[in-house]
């Protein structure tokens, strides 16, 4: 069966209704049980990380525990504190869902959501996170950047674990992603790879971007300082930036400049966030700002 329509073999129920943790779960085990049939030689490993739980949040739990793990962090300590922090949290959980849900539809390398889940590793750093915030806001420090050491050894992802991040959140490739302390990232978000949310120097206090709904932040994008970026604004692959970036604008270059004439920057009505749209903007180069 093709995938497409393997995909939508049951109808889907509406984006954040209670049903959908359930109808994405189901979806999960059959597309397990499909890749176990086609392909014997990974029948155990889907069996033991999707097939033999009974929900997507033991499965993640699982997944994880295994993968940050380590000779003196274990695995079942790691699962418990995994499980106890997705099973208490519904809000985690409709994160975590509308994460899968993003990489299944934004990005067209993305085949099926047991892929997403199992082997995303932009997708699992995130879900990592989540945790290690909750840990952060529980006055649980120690544990809490404990746990994004691990994240950042075995993901080479680097997020603090006071960073607050959204949902429907997509690290594409996600391999040299740096987000600093007091970064805010909004719902619907996509960032590439190599993009760093950073500071300017060594002062304290509130000192990182803040990243609005819908933002796309192409590969190796470096946003520093307290700036704003604006709702459904797109910051090109490469680019510097350090000044705030109005809502629905395109800033490309380093330093970074608005894309449009002098005087009337070019706006866009999509949310570059979902749409995944990269180059819209080069046919306006003519016209760039300097």
């Amino acid at each position: 069966m093709p995938a497409g329509e393997y995909l939508y073999a049951t109808p889907q129920p509406t984006a954040g209704s209670n049903e959908e943790e359930a109808w994405l779960w189901a979806q999960i085990k059959a597309e397990a049980r499909r890749d176990a049939e086609s392909e014997p030689a990974l029948a155990s490993y889907l069996y033991s990380t999707i097939l033999s739980h009974s929900s997507l949040e033991r499965s993640l739990s699982f997944h994880l525990g295994n993968k940050l793990c380590s000779s003196t962090l274990l695995s079942t300590l790691l699962y418990d504190m995994f499980l106890n922090t997705f099973s208490n949290d519904a809000a985690l959980r409709s994160a975590t869902v509308a994460d899968l849900r993003a990489a299944r539809f934004r990005d067209p390398a993305c085949v099926s959501f047991a892929h997403c889940l199992l082997n995303y590793k932009g997708f699992l750093a995130c879900q990592a996170h989540r945790v290690a915030h909750k840990l952060w806001t529980q006055c649980r420090q120690p544990l809490a950047l404990a746990l994004q050491s691990r994240i950042s050894d075995v993901f080479a992802v680097d997020i603090h674990p006071a960073a607050r991040i959204g949902k429907g959140i997509l690290f594409d490739h996600a391999t040299g992603v740096v987000v600093g302390e007091t970064a805010v990232i909004g719902n619907n978000v996509s960032i590439l790879h190599h993009v760093t949310l950073g500071g300017t120097g060594k002062a304290g206090g509130d000192r990182h971007p803040k990243i609005g709904d819908g933002v796309l932040i192409g590969a190796g994008a470096t946003i520093l300082g307290n700036v704003k970026i604006g709702e459904g604004a797109k910051i090109g692959a490469g680019s510097v930036v350090l000044i705030d970036v109005p809502p629905r604008t395109t800033a490309v270059g380093n330093p970074a400049k608005l894309v449009g004439g002098k005087d009337t920057p070019s706006k866009h009505e999509d949310v570059p966030g979902e749409s995944m749209d990269h180059t819209s903007f080069i046919s306006e180069w003519s016209d760039y700002i300097i």
